[in-house]
């Protein structure tokens, strides 16, 4: 199946909230996808770094996202390596690499994520990680090359354990952060069908994700990007 059928069998129904009792399995045509990630609303052009603010429950989280020259082959498609860190008083929380890759239609799928949490006392979790092709994990759709509010879609998938979904909710939005004000933001719901709770995000042209926000109160907003 080709990607362009794919992305409409997904919105159709295949990664609604419906979806849960319906088998979830992308076929991944690596003759279908660029080298590069540039769609305008999740360009991921190598040297690129956004750093965002996280207040939560009174506690501040210093997030950086670093576009890297890196690629990782996955599904026989060559993915942009993104690395995300996340710190609280300069103490490092959370280190992930994430992994990208752009169909021709302009379509951003997101192929896993590889994460390490460090906890109180020195431990350490890779919960979150997972890898699309890998223990029947499957890839799933960031953003389109236009969205327009529709059904839900997967964002990931690996069965109870990596189960996120997106949907976009409305257009041309306006949202003001540390970084400056952005116009014409597509917004979107995103959550977790594991666990409980929401969150709004807006995306802007030119940027990616600039804002979201939380059912309870979290807050997260880009405060400075700087490009190469």
């Amino acid at each position: 199946m080709m990607l362009a059928s794919l992305v409409l069998a997904v919105f159709a129904g295949g990664a609604s909230l419906s979806a849960k009792e319906t088998p979830y399995q992308v076929k991944i045509d690596p003759a279908n996808f660029q080298d590069k990630v540039d769609n305008q609303w999740f360009p991921l052009v190598p040297g690129t770094v956004m750093k965002y603010t996280e207040k939560s429950k009174g506690v501040t989280t210093d997030i950086t996202v670093t576009v890297t020259s890196e690629t990782k082959m996955i599904m026989g498609v060559k993915c942009v390596v993104v690395h995300d860190t996340a710190s609280e008083k300069g103490v490092l929380k959370e280190d992930t690499w994430d992994w990208y890759a752009q169909d021709k239609q302009g379509t951003v799928w997101y192929m896993g994520e590889a994460t390490k949490e460090f906890l109180p006392g020195g431990a350490t979790s890779t919960e979150g990680s997972w890898e699309a092709g890998v223990d029947n994990a499957q890839p799933g759709i960031i953003i389109t090359a236009d969205p327009k509010p529709g059904k839900p879609y997967r964002q990931e998938y690996l069965k109870n354990h990596a189960e996120d979904m997106g949907q976009v909710i409305a257009l041309n939005e306006t949202v003001k952060v540390a970084a400056g004000t952005y116009t014409g933001c597509v917004r979107t719901k995103e959550w977790s069908m594991i666990e409980a709770g929401s969150e709004k995000k807006w995306y802007a042209k030119g940027v990616g994700m600039v804002k979201a926000e939380a059912l309870g109160g979290d807050v997260e907003e880009l405060i400075s990007v700087t490009k190469p």
